[in-house]
Order: C-alpha cells, then sequence, then structure tokens
C-alpha cells in the first residue's frame, strides 16, 4: 500500500454536508443486500436518501501468484454481514488524480449507489462509470465522481436510476505487453477487469433493485475508451452485458489513446517495456541469462509489491506508458477495421468531444520541448503523431490547418491577446499554439467520434453526439473548452467536490441550468435510451455528408437546434489517411446532427 498527499481542507469543507449525512445514526437502519457470495452492509446517506454499498470487491484479489493475470471471479462465501461502507483504495497509479488518496494492488471493487428503501424487484437501469485517467491514475473514490448528485436528478425526474463505479487495473499492473503476457493469455488485464465488473453486475445487481438488461457503460477520456474497447471486445462478440453506451471524449476509434499512435500499433513496444521492467528489477540478476516467457513472468509475480513499484514509480527508466494494444483476442483487430466491418456491439449510443480538446494535448511539440513556432516545426510535430511519411499528407494538412490564428483554437474572438509575440505564455506553448491544438484535438478526439458516429448509422445504430463549448471557472482562457472540463456538469456535481478550484464558483446561474440539463439528458439516455430531457428534442445523429445538425446548451438557460460547423474538412481528411494508415480507408467529409453545449457569455 502506498499513500500520496495533498491539502483536503478544501475538498472536505466543500462536500463536509454530504459526508456528515452518510454517516449512521442510531436511528438509520443500514441497508442491506445479500449476493450470490453473502450479505453486505452499507450505508444510509440521509442527505440524499440514499444507500451507499463501498468497497465491494468483484474478484480475487490481483496480487501474488495472481498479479499479472486474467482477473478471477470471487471464490469465497460467508454467513454473516461484510461491511460495505468505505470506498477502496485506487488501484496502483502515477500520476496527480492519485494524490491525496492510497493505492494498493488489491483494489478490484465496485460501489453502488441507489435511491433508498427501493424494493427488490424495482428493475432499476444502472449507470455503470468507468474513470478516466490515461490508464495510469485514477480511482472510484475521487470526489469528482460523486454518484449522488445524478442518482438523486434521475429521483426527482421520476426516472430512479442506479449508480455504480469500479476500479481496474493501471498502468504495468493493467496494460503490461510483450511475448510473455500474450504467449500466457494475460493481455490487456485493465479491460478485462472491467469486463468481469461488468459480469458481477450482470449477476448480482438485481439484488440491489437494479435490471441486468438496462444497464448503460460509461466513461469518460480512457474511461470513454474503455467503453469503446467493451463495445469491440472480442470481435464485437455480443454478451448482454449492457443494452448503451456512453463515451465523453473517448470512444471505440481513440482506443489507444494516450499514446503515440504509431507507437500503439507497433508491435515492438510493448516488448521493450516488458524488457525494461525485467531489467530494472531483481530478476535481471536472478535469471541471467536463463530468461523465458515462463521464467520472467513467475519472477516479477513473486517480487514484493514495494520492489516491483519502485520499478515502475521512476521517470528514470525509459518507460513510456502502457497502453493498450492489439492481442487478437479481447482486442481482435485494428479499431478502423472493426468499425467499418460492424463488429462492434450493436446498442444506442452517446458519444462528444470538448470544442478545445487539442489544449490539454497539443503542448511540448516544438524542437525543445516548448511551442511550435515555424512551418518546419509544424511539419516535424506532424511526423512525431505518428502519420505516414507521406509529403502530399502533410501538404494537405498544412493546408487544412494553416498558420492562421482565426482558424485554430482556442477561439481567436474569444481571447485575442493570447499567443502574441508580446504574450509570456508563447515562450512555453508556440506562435503556432491554436494550429497544433486544433490539429491535435481533431486527430485524437473531433475525427474519431465523427468515424465512430457514421459507423452507427452505417449499421441503423442510434447514436446521439454533443459538442461541449464553456469555459468553466478556474480553467485558464489559453485551455479554452478543454478536456475533462464537461465531467462537473454531467455529474451536476455543482459543489465543486474533489476539485481544488470550484467549477461554480463566481459563475451565472446560467452555468448551474446547464449542468442540470446535461445532467438530466445523460439520465434520460441510461433509463429511456432518449437522451430528450428538456425543452429541445435533441436529434438522433444524421449520416449523410456535410454540414451537422445540432442541439445548442446555452449557459444562461436556453436551448435551440441549429447548424454548426465542426471542421469537417479537416477531420474528414484525417480520418481518410490516419484510419487508412491505421487500418481501413473512410472516404469523404463526415457530418451529422450533434449536441452543442455552450456557455453563451463566453
Amino acid at each position: 500500500m502506498m499513500f500520496l498527499h495533498r491539502d483536503l481542507i478544501s475538498f472536505l469543507s466543500l462536500c463536509a454536508p454530504s459526508l456528515v449525512a452518510a454517516i449512521p445514526t442510531a436511528r438509520t437502519v443500514v441497508p442491506t443486500v445479500t449476493v450470490q457470495n453473502g450479505t453486505y452492509a452499507g450505508l444510509h446517506n440521509s442527505y440524499y436518501n440514499q444507500d451507499f454499498f463501498l468497497g465491494v470487491p468483484y474478484a480475487q484479489p490481483p496480487v501474488n501468484d495472481l498479479r499479472f493475470r486474467v482477473p478471477q471471479s470471487l471464490n469465497e462465501s460467508w454467513t454473516t454481514s461484510k461491511s460495505a461502507t468505505e470506498y477502496p483504495r485506487f488501484c496502483v497509479g502515477y500520476g496527480s488524480d492519485d494524490f491525496g488518496h492510497e493505492v494498493d494492488e488489491d483494489c478490484l471493487y465496485l460501489n453502488i449507489i441507489r435511491p433508498a428503501s427501493i424494493p427488490k424487484n424495482a428493475s432499476l437501469p444502472v449507470a455503470f462509470w468507468i474513470h478516466g485517467g490515461g490508464f495510469y491514475q485514477g480511482g472510484s473514490a475521487d470526489a469528482r465522481y460523486n454518484l449522488s448528485y445524478i442518482v438523486q436528478n434521475s429521483v426527482e425526474m421520476g426516472s430512479p436510476m442506479i449508480g455504480v463505479s469500479i476500479q481496474y487495473r493501471l498502468s504495468a499492473w493493467g496494460f503490461l505487453g510483450g511475448s510473455e503476457m500474450l504467449e500466457s493469455g494475460n493481455t490487456n488485464l485493465g479491460f478485462r477487469d472491467q469486463r468481469l465488473a461488468m459480469q458481477w453486475v450482470h449477476e448480482n445487481i438485481g439484488h440491489f433493485g437494479g435490471d441486468k438488461k438496462k444497464v448503460t457503460i460509461w466513461g469518460e477520456s480512457a474511461g470513454a475508451a474503455s467503453v469503446g474497447a467493451q463495445l469491440l471486445a472480442y470481435n464485437g462478440r455480443n454478451d448482454h452485458l449492457f443494452r448503451a453506451a456512453i463515451s465523453q471524449s473517448g470512444g471505440p476509434a481513440v482506443l489507444f489513446f494516450p499514446t503515440a499512435y504509431y507507437n500503439a500499433y507497433n508491435s515492438t513496444t510493448p516488448q521493450t517495456l516488458f524488457q525494461t521492467l525485467v531489467a530494472n528489477t531483481t530478476c535481471a540478476y536472478t535469471l541471467g541469462s536463463n530468461t523465458t516467457s515462463t521464467t520472467s513472468l513467475q519472477c516479477l509475480r513473486s517480487l514484493t509489491f514495494s520492489d516491483l513499484n519502485a520499478a515502475l514509480n521512476t521517470t528514470s527508466s525509459g518507460f513510456g506508458p502502457f497502453s493498450p494494444y492489439i492481442d487478437h483476442d479481447f482486442i481482435a483487430d485494428y479499431p478502423s477495421k472493426q468499425l467499418a466491418a460492424g463488429k462492434f456491439v450493436k446498442v444506442p449510443y452517446l458519444i462528444g468531444t470538448n470544442t478545445d480538446e487539442g489544449t490539454a494535448f497539443g503542448s511540448g511539440y516544438g524542437p525543445n520541448g516548448n511551442g511550435v513556432n515555424s512551418d518546419s516545426e509544424f511539419i516535424s510535430m506532424l511526423n512525431s503523431t505518428g502519420l505516414p511519411p507521406s509529403s502530399n499528407a502533410s501538404f494537405s494538412i498544412q493546408t487544412l490547418y494553416p498558420n492562421n490564428q482565426s482558424v485554430g483554437i482556442p477561439s481567436l474572438e474569444m481571447y485575442p491577446d493570447l499567443f502574441t509575440p508580446s504574450n509570456p505564455l508563447t515562450a512555453t506553448w508556440g506562435l503556432q499554439s491554436r494550429r497544433v491544438c486544433a490539429y491535435i484535438g481533431d486527430l485524437i478526439m473531433h475525427a474519431p467520434r465523427r468515424l465512430t458516429s457514421l459507423s452507427w448509422k452505417k449499421f441503423n445504430i442510434p447514436i446521439y453526439t454533443y459538442r461541449f463549448d464553456v469555459l468553466v471557472n478556474g480553467v485558464p482562457q489559453n485551455m479554452g473548452a478543454t478536456h475533462f472540463q464537461e465531467v462537473a456538469f454531467v455529474f451536476n456535481n455543482t459543489r465543486g467536490c474533489g476539485y481544488q478550484t470550484n467549477p461554480f464558483a463566481n459563475v451565472t446561474e446560467g452555468y448551474f441550468t446547464l449542468a442540470k440539463e446535461m445532467s438530466r439528458r445523460w439520465v434520460g439516455f441510461v433509463t429511456r435510451l432518449v437522451p430528450d430531457e428538456g425543452g429541445v428534442k435533441w436529434p438522433n445523429y444524421a449520416g449523410e455528408w456535410g454540414r451537422g445538425r445540432g442541439i445548442s446548451f446555452l449557459g444562461l438557460g436556453g436551448v435551440l437546434l441549429r447548424w454548426m460547423g465542426l471542421g469537417g474538412r479537416g477531420s474528414g481528411f484525417l480520418w481518410s489517411i490516419v484510419w487508412m494508415f491505421m487500418g481501413s480507408r473512410w472516404e469523404g467529409e463526415g457530418g451529422g446532427k450533434e449536441v452543442l453545449c455552450k456557455d453563451e457569455v463566453r
């Protein structure tokens, strides 16, 4: 177990009312539920009139000989009640999202938040949340993912639902690759963890008043890519574990985010990482020249947690990120090929991105790890993102993404003083920052989202798309409506629980109205498969080529339907060459009916 520290005073002061309300009193009836293995005793939250079942295991602890293995179902039963009153420790990760949280190798747990006093046969829909964090950080105890608010919204709407949040192995613990893992059938373990959690819910959620046939899997960023992976799993095999899906800033075509896209498909990269890990431990000395796939894994499993963690928790080992990869089992083929062939689970899908996604990923592409300042540096950046070394492709991208700040992100109209020669930001972000960020955002988020949308429409499956366009309190202007910022709105987390800066502090009432409406529309999709809670109908994505028609959510409380251009020429070209390079070709420019979530005061 490891503990990372940060100042929690602001978090506790913001969230104290709900935390205190969760503490049982003498008059509180402790909720209990009996599942296949035994009985769990949870907590009653009187503030929201909800029952919490926290830290419920869905697998055997992946420790000792089960380390680096496919997760194993629980193999014990009990006759007395087990406590389910504390969020689990995070799975071991290596990022800022882990600060202030205990982490542990024994981490395969889930949490269930339900309206109180519902009958066992209530058959409520279930929202199954998968957290993000780049596959290397994060956990279900992150207060930013407090499910109480959106579950409360569902009750107020008269469409009650149950919320489930899960944890899965991260970094090398969950995504170690190489021939050793491939030959032993232990690849993409983090995704397999998620799958087993879904199977646990399928078998047991009925005891909590949920309906196993009404589960929606839902995630953001790496969690959204995880949703995409589950849609593609086993070549699109439908195990009937979910009836719908939601991806916020991610999806099946973003499966290998956040690594460089070429390396994500390069089979030598996982092998190099595996060998580097072995070399950084005592296994290199113990095994010597007798290293085989079997002995290497056995040795890594025999290491103490502290020794293995020390080898991983370093910046000097030469490690890149451990990420998903094609194993021809869980991930059977290139996502683009599976999408083109219809080899995905065909369920209704809600998917979207944020306008300025690229600002979260577009820095550091200059020659010295700083910003891009010239056309030649822009071309070098193109090569570093994994595009094939084609002069025609580079020329076309330079044309579609010109050195013109008026067509980059964030908006020149909204923020005219950014990235000028006299602005201090330019030294680190570069004079061509808007250009780079527009390209990167389209490459890793917008183009894959549109490819996914067209794939769903090709097979006549309902799909709803959106774009979030709100500058959130506490986010610098140069970031704009960047990655992750819609999460507080979808969860209706207007208290700002878990945020160092409350997204809803010192803002207009329109922000609160927008949060309520977005959260309610997500609830509508989970409970009825249609996100139409509001005054304007959210149109199904239309697969015709051309401009997209969509809904604009206004921060001042209004909603309107309008046409909006989303850079179709650039993103259309990107998927025609990038996805061709990665497995299949998609022609032309895309369009469709989409939703724009926008704060009018920007």
